[in-house]
């Protein structure tokens, strides 16, 4: 058997102190996250996250750079290993009479210490630690890393949904 990590995408948008979050329906409940997903094939990193934040919010995202890179794999026996691409950006208005995607409750604004205090809600560890590494980034005036340090190779990026 090939071990394989599921690559997924997330969005930290903060606007005036408080965070862009979705509220989802799950095997375990309903769970705060991140605009947040799985790479599809034929796709690149940055049109993930763009795509997942337009489905999950109704928000257009715009990257600015990556806060990080993260490996998690829940403590279940035979449990995927997850391996999520996390970056940082803005979002304008929600588009009027866009659906969010099945399972997606509501997408809401909440801010850094009301989101810490309800760690049971957490979708995984890795939503508060995104949380918390862009706000160290962001206070200490470290730049996330830049868009184009992430490549994808001009054979498989963004064939079936154009450039972005």
């Amino acid at each position: 058997m090939v071990w394989t990590p599921r690559v997924t995408v997330a969005a930290v948008i903060e606007r005036g102190g408080e965070f862009l979050l979705i509220e989802e329906e799950t095997p375990d409940g309903l769970r705060l996250n991140q605009p947040a997903g799985h790479l599809e094939a034929g796709e690149s990193i940055e049109h993930a996250v763009r795509r997942e934040t337009l489905e999950e919010t109704a928000h257009v995202f715009q990257p600015l750079g990556l806060v990080g890179t993260y490996l998690w794999r829940p403590d279940e026996e035979q449990a995927p290993t997850f391996l999520r691409f996390c970056f940082a950006g803005t979002v304008g208005e929600p588009l009027a009479g866009r659906a969010l995607d099945h399972g997606i409750r509501r997408a809401f604004w909440l801010s850094a210490e009301a989101l810490r205090a309800r760690p049971a809600e957490h979708r995984s560890p890795l939503v508060m630690r995104c949380v918390d590494d862009y706000l160290r980034a962001r206070a200490s005036g470290r730049p996330w890393l830049p868009l184009d340090a992430l490549y994808t190779h001009p054979a498989i990026a963004d064939r079936q949904y154009g450039k972005q």
